[in-house]
């Protein structure tokens, strides 16, 4: 074969790989499809500068979920077609897009309001909810431009807030079962002192970011959560510590350094007491160490070994450690010697050398053991250690069997007496096991 000749082979292996790409992105919108496709080159002008509503999802063509999306956001184009703009990009071809608008999972779908940051959708992926949610972003615009706000399109991109949008729908996932401190704003758009707290608020949410979370509630959509918290006026301004049941309302300045000052303060009062758990079920290692950073696992000795005086103050040296560390993520159990042998086996321990300390991480498949003291000092540096991502890791061996036992009562342990017999017995079985023979 010439030189022409393989020319023009390469030049048809190049246009059936850019063909195959082509065809794939088309299986999803194709050009028939009533869902814009979007390109870094068309962004701007059909998402930043758009006078409208506009719901795009971010996909990526190998994606399954997406996939599955398809139908459902073709029907959400259909039926929104007139009052909002529903549109799509390939974000695994257009990364600059995707990291621009912190893309981290596909599909995910944005929703942009003018003269406003994004907002996620985190409901049903399902035709019905998505339009209701369009239609909600669709009247909260009319009601602003309705109300004399300038939100037409822009070319410049607002600064994201952050605060974090909530809704019935996020509300308990995001702030009730979190550990986090929240600060909650609930106003209502026609509201004056909310217009003026909003700068405010938002600088705060900036200036707070890393050590508390802000949020704000939309108040005339979002009636239930209202009257859960029984809001009675706008501007209201409700704080979510350790007992997230049990809001307090905030009556200070509404000043960004104001709401940053006590905020700070609650921080330091509103963190949850640290906590020390035996290990006695499978939940309990769930609970505790299958979400933690690090899971921190005491083995103890038997405490016929420590009896109860022994045992309290090696848990009384754990409980000062989790204090020292309560603002990091971790959490700490213990289990007495032997009890999870197979948890022992997997980081080491085994039969031998109690008191012991693992760092765990079950997420990563990973420990690291203590190799010195267990004594308070050379703990904390061992707890330093591990947070740095510390020499010494190893591979854990799959996640182990737990088994199920009960809790310690508190009290010593009973020696088990066995029962008495004389050397004479002994014997006399003996004389009598060798007479049958």
């Amino acid at each position: 074969m010439n030189r022409s000749s393989n020319l023009l082979v390469l030049i048809s292996f190049f246009l059936l790989s850019v063909t195959s790409n082509l065809n794939l992105v088309d299986a999803f919108y194709g050009s028939s499809s009533p869902v814009i496709q979007l390109t870094p080159s068309n962004f701007k002008s059909k998402i930043e500068k758009s006078n409208g509503v506009v719901l795009v999802e971010f996909f990526a063509p190998w994606c399954g979920h997406c996939k599955a999306l398809t139908p459902t956001w073709e029907k959400v184009a259909a039926v929104l077609k007139g009052i909002a703009t529903v549109a799509a990009i390939d974000a695994d071809a257009h990364q600059s897009i995707a990291q621009e608008y912190g893309i981290k999972g596909f599909p995910t779908i944005k929703v942009f309001v003018p003269g406003k940051p994004p907002v996620d959708y985190q409901g049903a992926r399902e035709a019905k909810p998505i339009a209701e949610f369009a239609f909600h972003q669709v009247k909260a615009l009319l009601k602003d431009r309705l109300s004399g706000k300038t939100t037409g399109g822009s070319t410049e991109k607002s600064e994201p807030s952050a605060s974090v949008e909530l809704n019935s729908r996020n509300f308990d996932e995001m702030v009730v079962k979190s550990k986090d401190l929240w600060m909650v704003e609930f106003y209502a758009p026609w509201c004056g002192h909310c217009k003026k707290l909003a700068p405010e608020w938002k600088k705060a949410a900036k200036n707070l970011q890393g050590k508390v979370k802000l949020g704000h509630i939309n108040c005339d959509d979002e009636k239930s959560l209202m009257s859960r918290y029984k809001v009675q006026g706008f501007p209201t301004i409700l704080v979510f510590g350790a007992d997230k049941e049990s809001p307090l309302t905030y009556e200070g300045a509404r000043t960004a350094s104001a709401i940053e000052s006590f905020a700070l303060v609650q921080l330091e009062t509103n963190v949850a007491p640290p906590e020390v758990t035996e290990l006695t079920s499978a939940d309990v290692l769930e609970e505790k160490c299958g979400s933690a950073a690090i899971c921190f696992v005491a083995f103890l000795p038997d405490i016929l070994d420590s009896k109860a005086e022994g045992r309290n103050k090696y848990l009384e040296t754990l409980l000062s450690i989790a204090e020292k560390f309560k603002r990091n993520p971790y959490s700490y159990v213990w289990a007495a010697a032997g009890k999870q042998a197979e948890l022992e086996k997997n980081v080491g321990v085994g039969g031998y050398g109690y008191p012991a300390l693992v760092a765990l991480n079950i997420k990563k498949g990973a420990y690291a053991p203590l190799r010195s003291a267990f004594e308070r000092d050379q703990i904390i540096e061992f707890v330093k250690t591990a947070g740095l991502g510390g020499k010494g890791t190893l591979p854990l061996d799959g996640i182990p069997t737990i088994v199920k036992t009960e809790p310690w009562d508190g009290k010593d342990g009973e020696i088990i007496e066995e029962d008495e017999f004389s050397l004479e017995e002994l014997m006399g079985d003996a004389t009598s096991d060798k007479d049958e023979l």
